[in-house]
């Protein structure tokens, strides 16, 4: 974790050091009917704030998730620091929710609720595909009941149809873990989701979006809605 931190400060102190360069902000909250994540249903009706900057490629940034439709719903603080170069993009994230611990500052390996994972992401244009697996944290546990290194690959193609803007995703796990709730290789995770900014002012809009979400390992499927606020 020691080594996550100065990461991020060795990140921040080369984005502000070069009055040269721009650095570029983000300052945006999403509002969401469910919290469904790669095929998961994580929470009911909630608010996820986002802030990060980025210089050059490299990014920072901060993801949270409150419940606002019940008190149970977990509440999360998500750390990215990435770099993009073309069309690859590679980083690692901390993940935290106030479950099964509610210290945020607490990192045994058998009871941390933090979840640490490496991912590396290629947008080829037409398909972008990403990898994704944990490597430290509150992991899954595979068949011999050993740390799954639980691994999440996904596919996604954006498109415009009717003057939205749509995804098609399909994610799928390709070995067993307790963490996503499979037993081998699965598809977990297949959604269509579709944007559409609806103009209030000449200088504001407010970009709506419905997707579909089906999970055919669990058998599950949900319909969620959501709008986005963001710094313009």
């Amino acid at each position: 974790m020691k080594r996550y931190i100065t990461l991020g400060l060795a990140l921040l102190t080369m984005m502000t050091g070069n009055a040269k360069e721009p650095v570029e902000g983000t300052l945006a909250v999403d509002f969401v009917s469910q919290y469904v994540w790669r095929g998961l249903e994580l929470g009911h009706t909630s608010i996820q704030p986002t802030l990060g900057i980025g210089w050059k490629g490299l990014s920072l940034q901060v993801w949270g998730n409150a419940g606002i439709g019940d008190s149970a719903d977990p509440h999360e603080i998500d750390l990215t620091a990435s770099y993009t170069t073309k069309g690859l993009t590679i980083g690692l994230v901390d993940y935290w929710s106030d479950t099964p611990d509610q210290r945020y500052f607490y990192y045994p390996a058998h009871g941390t609720s933090h979840v640490f994972e490496a991912f590396a992401c290629y947008d080829f244009g037409p398909v972008s595909t990403s990898w994704q697996t944990i490597f430290a944290g509150n992991d899954g546990l595979n068949q011999e009941g050993k740390r799954a290194y639980s691994s999440y690959l996904e596919v996604a193609a954006p498109f415009q149809l009717a003057s939205c803007d749509w995804q098609a995703t399909m994610g799928m796990v390709p070995y067993a873990t307790t963490y996503y709730e499979t037993t081998g290789l699965a598809i977990t995770n297949v959604s269509l989701r579709v944007t559409k900014e609806i103009s209030i002012t000449d200088h504001f809009t407010l970009p709506i979006y419905g997707q579909i979400v089906a999970n055919p390992c669990s058998g599950r499927a949900w319909f969620v809605f959501g709008l986005t606020l963001s710094m313009p």
